[in-house]
């Protein structure tokens, strides 16, 4: 943990780190830029969990409403990704010891591999079950998961804000 804590220290001391976190508007912009990635992502998440549960889009096929939303989920996670690299940069060496960053550092894996294991294994039978309104317990099981995976980073996220520390 000493290595990590010493990394994120060189991290928030660096030029870039300082110029993010000290600049009136580079850090609001790429912070609003991560929130808006974050609604894309999400968004279309919850569109394709909500159709596995069965409660929108019941007569759309759940591979085309997946097959549709995809490249849009990846843009958002891209973004997310390099907005949320930017913001932690600027603010490593405090956030670091954050029991909120730390919880959503914990989740979005998981929340990453949900999807993953819901594709090699239930999708995989999707044709089966593709235009059924009420698809199998597992693929609603998946769909729970993910929406609350979800909803833990975007609370953890905000939370953030309510442990905040001096470097």
């Amino acid at each position: 943990m000493g290595l990590l804590l010493h990394l994120c220290q060189w991290l928030y001391g660096t030029s870039t780190g300082t110029a993010i976190r000290e600049s009136t508007y580079v850090f609001p912009i790429i912070e609003t830029v991560h929130t808006l990635a974050i609604v894309l992502l999400v968004g279309t998440v919850a569109i394709v969990d909500l159709r596995l549960l069965g409660l929108v889009l019941k007569r759309e096929p759940v591979s085309q409403v997946a097959g549709q939303l995809l490249p849009w989920t990846w843009a958002g996670f891209a973004v997310m990704f390099v907005s949320g690299s930017l913001l932690f940069w600027a603010e490593a060496a405090t956030i670091f010891v954050n029991p909120a960053f730390r919880l959503k550092l914990l989740l979005l894996p998981l929340a990453g591999l949900n999807p993953l294991i819901f594709h090699f294994t239930i999708y995989r039978s999707v044709s089966s079950w593709d235009v059924a309104p009420v698809t199998p317990a597992r693929a609603r099981l998946a769909a729970v998961l993910s929406l609350s995976l979800w909803s833990g980073i975007i609370i953890a996220g905000r939370a953030i804000a309510y442990f905040h520390r001096q470097a």
